[in-house]
């Protein structure tokens, strides 16, 4: 798979960080992991970045941009930082480890 220019040399700044919301988590169940990713990222260099940074093979990808929120601190108003959601369908018996286990 052939990445633009943009993402070529740095494929871990595509994928931010997996979103950890109930309605993610009831997508674990049919092997659908949600992460924030770039706003830049095409579909191609998600799916990508995905299966070389984890070792899995990517099915399925759905993005969305939601839209921004607005927030008010006092008389400040401003805009909440743009994200773009991509839910992640993965082959069988492909997983994603999100929570390492931790031994206390």
């Amino acid at each position: 798979m052939e990445m633009t220019k943009m993402f070529k040399d740095r494929l871990a700044d595509v994928i931010r960080r997996p979103l950890i919301t109930e309605k993610a988590t009831k997508g674990l169940d049919m092997n659908q992991y949600t992460f924030e990713v770039d706003p830049r990222a095409a579909k191609p260099e998600i799916k990508a970045a995905i299966e070389r940074l984890f070792d899995v093979k990517v099915v399925g990808i759905s993005t969305m941009n939601p839209p921004r929120r607005s927030r008010r601190v006092g008389r400040f108003s401003g805009k909440r930082a743009q994200i773009k959601k991509a839910i992640v369908r993965l082959a069988e018996g492909n997983s994603i480890k999100l929570f390492p286990d931790s031994e206390s």
